[in-house]
């Protein structure tokens, strides 16, 4: 038997004046109605003034979000920040922001506050950030940790599992089996993004490639295992190496100066990396260059040794956040970023819902990242003797 209008309109203001302004997606999937439906029976509220209508939103009357007051807490939860949602990322960290900006359009769209708290470089930051906004009425975390190395990791396991409240990893997937591994997350697939670049290069006919890589992010890592694995199982690829991208791109000793984990690449640095010796040296074509500011300036000092790009050498960025933007624009694999944190607020909103299923099963999501093509790669030439 089909609802009737009134009582499913009724159901729809009591959502919006316990929660807030709420998504009209989210009334529809709660209402298990069309968004359709749930779109009319927004515009008529509005009209006979019981309701105010957004973008995609329908709001309350009394607005949180528009009036500066704080959301009512739902019943047991604490005041103080009024029920925001904190958002812990890395300190200098243009990818994660891009990330940041993404959850932060949906939970502004919902009418939730946020939180916002910016980790610095030092070992264990993220910590006491999310012990503050938990004593201060936070009722939900999204968090990027830096994760220099598998120990910081490991050291965040125990405090970061039992927060107490509905908790989304934002590009971090942690180890399996590790007491993370039962954590909500959205994360890019960066062995998809791995192999967007070397398949790329294999089809220009490129035969000999190398990976200038960093080592300091949980990223990195994915990157470096994934290209060594896809490398070594290419017939096509003859020739194949790994080198850190930046004399500053391995993770600093740990807490209490622990040493990384074994099979990281040692603390200590040496000289920036001459990537045109190197290719010379292995007689490689084209190199795929991890991050976006360590593939520019390698680009740059790559033109200072005579080497230029891609007549001598093609190149493929990873993370393309700048890439486009050097005197030669680098073709690049992008992670969906803003897709990334757009996700992960969608699904702590879920969390947050009260909805039925809002409690089911932990979830883990990979979202590909594509390949933008500019132009700094280009097919072997044939040599002629």
């Amino acid at each position: 038997m089909r609802e009737p209008v009134e009582l499913r309109r009724q159901r729809i203001m009591a959502v919006v004046e316990s929660r807030g302004a709420v998504k009209v997606s989210v009334l529809a999937a709660e209402l298990d109605v069309s968004v359709v439906t749930v779109r009319r029976d927004v515009e008529e509220l509005t009209r006979a003034g019981r309701l105010r209508r957004g973008h995609g939103v329908a709001r309350p009357l009394r607005d949180p979000a528009v009036t500066g007051e704080l959301p009512a807490p739902r019943g047991g939860e604490r005041t103080g920040e009024g029920g925001a949602v904190a958002i812990v990322v890395p300190e200098r960290h243009s990818y994660l922001y891009e990330t940041l900006h993404g959850a932060r359009t949906v939970l502004e769209e919902s009418g939730i506050r946020i939180a916002l708290h910016i980790a610095p470089q030092s070992a264990g930051a993220e910590r006491p950030l999310v012990e503050r906004a938990l004593a201060d009425g936070a009722r939900g975390l999204l968090i990027a940790p830096r994760w220099r190395n598998a120990l910081s990791e490991e050291l965040d396991h125990g405090w970061l599992a039992d927060v107490g409240v509905p908790t989304v990893l934002m590009e971090r997937r942690p180890r399996p089996g590790s007491a993370l591994h039962a954590l909500d997350s959205v994360c890019s697939d960066h062995w998809y993004g791995t192999h967007l670049a070397v398949e790329h290069l294999v089809s220009l006919g490129h035969r000999r490639i190398v990976l200038a890589a960093r080592d300091d992010s949980p990223t990195a890592r994915t990157v470096r295992a994934a290209f060594a694995h896809i490398a070594a199982a290419r017939p096509e690829v003859e020739d194949w190496t790994v080198v850190l991208s930046s004399p500053n791109a391995v993770p600093g000793p740990g807490p209490s100066g622990a040493e990384p984990a074994p099979g990281a690449s040692p603390a200590s640095v040496g000289p920036a990396l001459d990537l045109a010796a190197l290719l010379r040296e292995r007689g490689a074509t084209a190199a795929v260059l991890h991050g976006d500011v360590d593939a520019l300036m390698l680009v740059q000092r790559l033109a200072e040794n005579g080497v230029q790009v891609p007549r001598d050498c093609s190149v493929v960025a990873y993370d393309d956040v700048v890439a486009a933007l050097g005197s030669t624009p680098l073709t690049a694999v992008a992670p969906p970023k803003a897709e990334i944190g757009r996700a992960a607020a969608e699904l702590l909103l879920h969390r947050l819902s009260g909805a039925a299923g809002a409690s089911g099963p932990v979830r883990r999501t990979e979202l590909l990242p594509e390949l933008k093509v500019r132009g700094s790669a280009q097919a072997v030439t044939p040599t002629t003797d």
